[in-house]
């Protein structure tokens, strides 16, 4: 947490102190209070209006009490963001933030925003094909390996290892992060242990991991199976759904990613092994710090590059925390994620206070 912090930190110091940035393109100012568009991929994962939004929003009222923002959530549709993204342009957007439903298709509307002069920050999302002018996220293939390595300790300590296979279910295949955690989970588990399954999941949707898992159990068998990756915490919920359903006694390790509240609670009564914990308010206040900067004019240094296939993107990449039962109550209870009394409803009680969160 201290080295986000400090990543943070510096990221802001760069922002202020608005010097050369080996951003793409030009962009002009919208004057002492530019308009902000700020659009989001969907909301079945609560980590975006429950945190990313509310955060971005006021960080920007901060630092820019007459900033205008435009919200936009596109409900995981390709098409209804494309119309989101023009909306922004016709309203008179000065810089766009954009975490895109599918990042690999969307560089025409990039390039509209590049013929206005009007920047782009890549938020959440590497955006390929086209070159733009910042990139804010986490060191998504780290995620991955941190996930893998948390799901191979896990089988481990129980000495089940050697003894079954592993199914992984990855995030949507439209989702250029899921394809870096998908990468670093291997790095991690490949010749370590055998995996026998493997899905990209449409939308990340738990329905659909659901079903998958149920596939994969019918394949395999439910006994062969002795781990599952799970990319994000919403899908662990379907897979679990799918696991007691086909009357596992005793659920297998399993991976999530995005600190849900309900993961949280899972992890602490044993259905879940770990989340990861994204530090949400240093990437939404990393972003709203850019795009108030951005929109006046100025041109940040940026810490770091990601090569996207097209460009060098400028890139501000911060650190993941893997979270599980022991360290609960030095991560997300510490930094007021959520409370105790959020997480410690009458149904988790009794593993709150054997966790020693009461």
């Amino acid at each position: 947490m201290r080295r986000i912090l400090l990543i943070t930190a510096a990221a802001a110091a760069f922002v202020l102190a608005a010097g050369c940035s080996s951003g793409s393109s030009d962009s002009t100012s919208g004057g002492d209070n530019p308009t902000i568009a700020l659009l989001l991929p969907e909301s079945k994962t609560t980590r975006y209006e429950a945190f990313d939004r509310p955060l971005f929003e006021a960080k920007t009222k901060q630092l820019c009490a007459d900033c205008r923002v435009l919200y936009f959530n596109a409900d995981q549709d390709a098409a209804k963001q494309q119309s989101q993204f023009e909306s922004a342009l016709t309203q008179g957007a000065d810089v766009i933030v954009l975490d895109a439903v599918n990042a690999d298709a969307v560089a025409p509307q990039v390039n509209q925003a590049k013929q206005k002069k009007i920047p782009v920050i890549a938020y959440d999302r590497l955006i390929s094909g086209i070159g733009y002018e910042y990139y804010v996220s986490f060191d998504n293939v780290k995620v991955g390996r941190v996930q893998g390595e948390a799901l191979l300790a896990e089988l481990n300590k129980r000495g089940t290892v050697d003894k079954g296979q592993v199914v992984m279910i990855n995030g949507a295949p439209t989702d250029p992060s899921a394809g870096d955690y998908k990468t670093g989970a291997h790095q991690a588990l490949d010749g370590k242990v055998k995996v026998a399954r493997e899905f990209d999941t449409p939308d990340w949707s738990p329905d659909k991991a659901q079903q998958e898992m149920e596939q994969a159990i019918t394949a395999l068998g439910k006994d062969s199976i002795v781990g599952v990756y799970s990319a994000n915490d919403g899908m662990a919920s379907g897979i679990i759904a799918a696991l007691k359903r086909a009357g596992y006694a005793n659920l297998p390790p399993l991976t999530g990613q995005d600190g849900e509240l309900t993961a949280v609670q899972r992890i602490l009564t044993g259905e879940q092994t770990m989340t990861i914990y994204l530090n949400y308010r240093a990437q939404a206040e990393q972003a709203a710090e850019l795009a108030v900067a951005v929109g006046k004019g100025q041109k940040p240094t940026a810490p770091a590059t990601t090569d996207n296939g097209s460009a060098k993107i400028p890139s501000f990449l911060l650190d993941a925390i893997p979270v599980h039962k022991d360290n609960l109550k030095d991560t997300i209870v510490k930094d007021g994620l959520y409370t105790v009394t959020e997480i410690c409803t009458p149904d988790v009680v009794a593993a709150c206070r054997a966790a020693g969160l009461e």
